[in-house]
């Protein structure tokens, strides 16, 4: 927008400027001939007159005093030539007619055409031949007028970058306001100083900002506090099918109710991780950790490996990391038979961990859909697997309320990549 704009203005004003420099440009052109027929015609007319009184001795001493820009003397017949072809050059010829007089047989003669010149032939009262050649040129460019014009400009083109910064940056932070918005971080208000127009569009955003953050506020806190009181209950009916004498009921109702703490745990964790943000940042190695971490699964005999690790300190929230890479860890193991943990920096120091299986995959379609709460693939991830289809969202959100980033990508080879990009 902001270089569309600039093209715009710029180009309009370049255009007027030009038209306006065009136009004085031909208004000095026509003045300055304007100046030079009514001059050329007298002093024509003084410069034959003194030849022609001079001793014919004498007047090659006066031909370069009376020489000018657009024409000079020649003593002698001149070059042969072709009737005048021009208004200009039949004007020119009248008018030094009239001012010499009829006496010195005037005649004129084309000798050419491009450039334009043309002679005017004169005969003097001793009989010698006089010719008066013209060369017709527009005034000379001053030397500094292209600086000037480039100077004009420079100053044009900064003042339409300036106005055009103006008008986006109202429309860039509005953008950088909306990117910001976080179901759990307080929202970050606009300025509302400026024109009527932005201090309107700030407070209209600002409300709307408040308000939509109240109602995710709302959903999460209605979601944890529905899943924090169905654990009650939950525990009780436990607790009750627990004592009932053996029953083939019996087995299926401690199944249905296992199915439904799993549930209600992550529908509270998936309220929390909202807030996983409110976690102090540590300083420690990466590397480390996750080693630590695979090696807690690899105690209990889960096929996970370690790849190359990217050994360094970084600032990291262990709580949130942990839940991220535990719940994209269990999903490679369920979906892929085994994980492969790895982790690396980017050449400008982002820390990267990434978590590989040999799993079917995801569709292309659902590699964004998967990461929404409660989304199941069929087949693959159904309610037979213990799945609850929070387990990416948790991840996803835990990820955002902290900063970074997790991105979904099929494996080359079959298998899915969960890249986890670190603040």
């Amino acid at each position: 927008m902001a270089s569309r704009l600039s093209l715009i203005l710029f180009s309009g004003l370049l255009l007027a400027h030009a038209l306006t420099f065009g136009l004085l440009a031909y208004e000095r052109y026509q003045s300055a001939t304007m100046v030079m027929l009514n001059t050329l015609e007298h002093e024509v007319g003084t410069s034959v007159a003194i030849l022609d009184r001079l001793p014919a001795n004498e007047r090659p001493q006066w031909l370069p005093w009376l020489r000018r820009d657009n024409y000079f003397f020649i003593l002698g017949p001149g070059t042969p030539g072709q009737p005048l072809t021009s208004e200009r050059s039949r004007d020119v010829t009248q008018r030094i007619t009239r001012e010499v007089g009829t006496s010195y047989a005037v005649n004129a003669q084309t000798v050419s055409t491009k450039p334009e010149r043309y002679q005017v032939h004169f005969t003097l009262r001793d009989g010698a031949p006089l010719t008066l050649e013209v060369n017709p040129h527009p005034p000379a460019m001053a030397d500094w007028l292209p600086f000037v014009f480039l100077l004009q400009m420079a100053v044009l083109l900064a003042a339409t970058w300036l106005a055009v910064r103006l008008a986006t940056r109202p429309l860039a932070r509005l953008a950088s306001a909306a990117e910001a918005m976080s179901p759990t971080a307080d929202p970050s208000h606009m300025s509302e100083a400026g024109p009527t127009e932005v201090a309107q569009a700030a407070v209209a955003f600002n409300a709307m900002q408040d308000r939509i953050g109240r109602y995710l506020k709302e959903r999460l806190h209605i979601l944890a506090s529905i899943s924090h009181d169905l654990q009650t209950p939950i525990t009780r009916m436990r607790l009750r099918v627990e004592s009932l004498d053996d029953a083939p009921e019996r087995e299926r109702l401690l199944a249905d109710l296992g199915e439904m703490e799993h549930l209600v745990r992550e529908g509270v964790a998936y309220a929390r991780s909202a807030h996983g943000g409110d976690e102090a940042p540590v300083k420690m190695d990466p590397a480390a950790f996750i080693e630590s971490l695979v090696f807690d699964y690899q105690d209990v005999g889960q096929p996970v490996s370690l790849d190359e690790l990217a050994h360094g300190a970084a600032m990291v929230r262990p709580r949130a990391l942990r839940r991220v890479l535990t719940n994209l860890i269990d999903n490679a193991i369920k979906y892929g038979g085994s994980a492969e943990v790895a982790s690396c920096r980017s050449a400008e120091g982002v820390l990267s961990i990434t978590v590989a299986d040999r799993g079917p995959g995801i569709p292309e379609s659902e590699l964004e859909n998967v990461t929404q709460p409660f989304h199941r693939l069929e087949g693959s991830r159904s309610r037979d697997t213990g799945g609850a289809g929070l387990g990416l969202a948790i991840a996803v959100q835990l990820m955002r309320s902290i900063g970074g980033d997790l991105r979904l990508v099929n494996r080359d080879g079959g298998g899915l990549v969960a890249r986890v990009t670190l603040p």
